[in-house]
């Protein structure tokens, strides 16, 4: 399964050049992003989402940048920062919530969370102050009645991270593989 989901940006790479090849973002943030300009690029406001639904186990793997999901990127030195860090990853820390599974009866197997953010303690990671952070997120479920599981629905993952404005999604389901991308306007995709 693991080597499915790491296979499945490159089945999909001609969709997400088509598509970007199509569409252009402007940077409001006001610095430069162009060596970001690959595949999983970093871009604030955009979200990358991997999902494969496999009998009954689904994986996913959100890639954001942090200021999607905390609104910064330095490390957290204040008790607000620290405050938004440890508010995010409780969320991230409810999939089943954020991505809308309640009718598949999914239950989290595995969980990795991943980001500089995170660190604390011996091994916190130095950032500087124009440093690009990111938070990866990794899930893999047991879903005991996956044919109910219809579709993904991002629309809390939108709510409890308003600067997410969208989120470029590639799945593997039992009605083959898409790549769309998700606003909040359009936040639901059928497996």
């Amino acid at each position: 399964m693991r080597r499915l989901l790491l296979a499945l940006p490159f089945a999909l790479l001609p969709l997400a050049l088509a598509h970007a090849s199509s569409h252009d973002h402007a940077h409001e943030h006001g610095h430069d992003h162009a060596e970001h300009d690959s595949l999983g690029a970093h871009e604030h406001g955009v979200a990358q989402l991997n999902a494969v639904l496999d009998g009954q186990t689904l994986e996913l793997e959100l890639m954001s940048p942090a200021m999607n999901l905390v609104g910064f990127e330095h490390a957290a030195n204040s008790a607000a920062d620290k405050a938004k860090v440890a508010a995010a990853r409780a969320l991230l820390e409810k999939p089943q919530e954020l991505f809308g599974l309640a009718a598949g009866g999914c239950s989290v197997i595995k969980q990795e969370l991943e980001s500089p953010l995170f660190d604390t303690g011996e091994h916190k990671h130095e950032q500087s102050e124009h440093e690009h952070s990111d938070i990866h997120a990794h899930y893999q479920l047991a879903c005991k009645k996956a044919n109910d599981l219809k579709q993904l629905d991002l629309g809390n993952l939108f709510k409890h991270f308003p600067a997410t404005e969208k989120i470029q999604v590639q799945l593997i389901g039992p009605n083959g593989q898409q790549g769309v991308e998700l606003t909040p306007a359009q936040a639901t995709l059928s497996f």
